[in-house]
């Protein structure tokens, strides 16, 4: 490397070098970063390195000094802490949108925000979860695809698909001609992570109401030319609101239900619906709780799965459809 050359990049080698390297219990001495800078190809004596590293301080890239027999220099200044980096590991993993071989990158890559010491540390103890991933492969650039045509007011197109017992894709095919796969055109919203899996929230022309689509499930998306077509019905929708609502992303009419509760639920109940639950004590040591949810074949099935410790109050079109959820379970075992 030219001489010219080694000066223009030797501060961001030596910074790079304290960044991959060092952190607050392993640190570099005068002669270690010499010699690393010199396996770049980039010359410096000591006198250099240390006017490098006061000139790195005066503009806020920290690098500290401990003390010594030989001066050891590391920076423990980095954008995210070594907890924060796990928490981030950990989504990774358990995101089921998320294919094994990229969840594999992605850990790799998340790990080395820490630097190479702790980096190997985290991976030693990462722990496998459970979650099924998705096969599809290509989610992250349908994710791209979908973003970009949000931020720009496009539709999209695209194809979407369900697996068979072999674990094939089976793509949903057109009604007017069965021997072609259908193409589905929207107007995309928001994307949306809900339990491990990301969705779209999109407006459909032909059925004029929102809709949501596993991003995983989708394939072939491109972003078209044509403008999304805006709706008075879209841009009157609380979307944060609407989120809330969508209850395990499975369709239902919005309702406003009340239900009696065990107070040993009051944790799993807080869980699933956060603040936006009103919640008051009963005299018989009961809670009673309303929330407005989507009241979806998943929301009632929830609703089932506490037994006893679990009775809707209201409306009566829910009470109705516990009944027949119940009716229909017991029936199959008679």
């Amino acid at each position: 490397m030219s001489m010219e050359n080694s000066r223009k990049i030797k501060l961001l080698k030596l910074w790079e070098i304290l960044q991959q390297e060092t952190d607050d219990e392993h640190h570099l001495t005068t002669n270690e970063l010499i010699a690393r800078l010199n396996s770049e190809g980039i010359e410096v004596d000591r006198k250099i390195l240390y006017s490098d590293i006061k000139l790195l301080n005066e503009w806020g890239y920290d690098v500290d000094c401990a003390k010594g027999r030989s001066n050891g220099y590391y920076t423990g200044k980095r954008s995210f802490s070594v907890p924060e980096i796990r928490i981030l590991m950990d989504a990774v993993q358990a995101a089921g949108f998320i294919s094994e071989e990229n969840t594999e990158d992605l850990v790799e890559r998340i790990a080395a925000l820490a630097g190479s010491k702790q980096a190997e540390v985290l991976k030693k103890n990462i722990v496998k979860f459970s979650t099924v991933k998705t096969q599809n492969k290509k989610t992250f650039y349908w994710i791209n695809e979908i973003v970009s045509a949000i931020e720009s007011q496009k539709q999209i197109e695209f194809l979407y698909f369900n697996y068979d017992i072999k674990r094939e894709k089976v793509y949903r095919k057109d009604k007017t001609n069965p021997q072609e796969n259908k193409r589905y055109v929207v107007n995309p919203v928001e994307t949306v992570f809900d339990n491990d899996q990301y969705y779209l929230i999109c407006y459909d022309d032909k059925h004029k109401e929102l809709t949501n689509y596993r991003i995983d499930r989708m394939d072939k998306v491109r972003v078209l030319d044509t403008d999304i077509n805006k709706y008075d019905k879209i841009e009157k929708i609380d979307m944060a609101k609407h989120k809330r609502q969508l209850f395990g992303m499975f369709g239902g009419e919005v309702k406003r239900v009340n239900f009696l509760a065990d107070k040993s639920l009051i944790d799993v109940i807080f869980d699933k619906f956060g603040s936006g639950v009103e919640i008051s004590q009963c005299k018989d040591g009961l809670l009673s709780c309303t929330v407005e949810v989507q009241a979806s074949p998943m929301f009632i099935a929830w609703l089932c799965s506490f037994d006893t410790r679990i009775k809707v109050q209201s409306p009566p079109t829910v009470i109705k459809r516990v009944k027949e959820h119940l009716e229909k379970t017991l029936e199959q075992y008679n």
